[in-house]
């Protein structure tokens, strides 16, 4: 599977008059494709990055990417590997007929919350890498000259599936590409934000920020 990556990421620079609109494929196979390429400039990804943003911008707070939304192993075309499946979906804008029984509807979430097919292969390493921190902190010193501080700081992260969990953290856990910066001396503070931080496929390291 890795071999075939770097070149399939190269299929992202298409010209647009190549490839069908972002609406046309499955966002989530788009926001899969271009992080791992570092988010190359296209259209496609630009929409697929908006949308990955948007989702982590409150309120609701949601997973930035939804694996589970990609279908990679939804076709009948299972002698492909999932990254070349992944390509023909998120940059040839392939139809995607979908598997189904008499008993079962069709339904594009094939698997409740994780990658429908077998991403624990480190080529997949950059999804694992996708970390995002809700935050808020506040501090004042009282009448009496004491530092009161408060904070709260909840993880979200990925696992060998793609399953997305969230958990409390703290805030020294918070990365330093964050914009929290605790003053020492106790002065008036508040933060609250959401922090997404992920690597591309080559480990580049990117983030953003999202306050309110």
């Amino acid at each position: 599977m890795k071999p075939h990556l770097p070149a399939l990421l190269l299929g992202l620079g298409l010209s647009t008059a190549t490839v069908l609109p972002a609406a046309a494929y499955p966002v989530d196979c788009a926001i899969l494709l271009c992080l791992a390429g570092g988010w190359p400039a296209s259209a496609e990804c630009a929409h697929a990055r908006a949308v990955f943003i948007r989702r982590i911008t409150p309120w609701p707070i949601e997973p930035p990417l939804q694996i589970w939304n990609c279908p990679m192993r939804a076709s009948f075309h299972g002698e492909e590997q999932p990254i070349e499946r992944l390509f023909d979906i998120a940059v040839r804008g392939e139809p995607v007929p979908l598997i189904s029984s008499p008993e079962t509807p069709l339904a594009l979430q094939l698997v409740q919350d994780r990658a429908d097919v077998d991403i624990s292969d480190p080529a997949f390493d950059f999804v694992r890498s996708i970390r995002v921190f809700e935050i808020t902190y506040q501090q004042r010193r009282n009448r009496d000259g004491d530092c009161n501080s408060w904070g709260v700081v909840y993880m979200g992260s990925y696992g060998a599936q793609g399953d997305y969990s969230r958990r409390r953290s703290s805030v020294s856990a918070v990365p330093a590409a964050s914009d929290l910066a605790v003053p020492a001396d106790c002065r008036d503070y508040r933060h609250r934000s959401v922090f997404v931080e992920w690597r591309d496929y080559k480990g580049s390291y990117g983030h953003e920020e999202v306050h309110y």
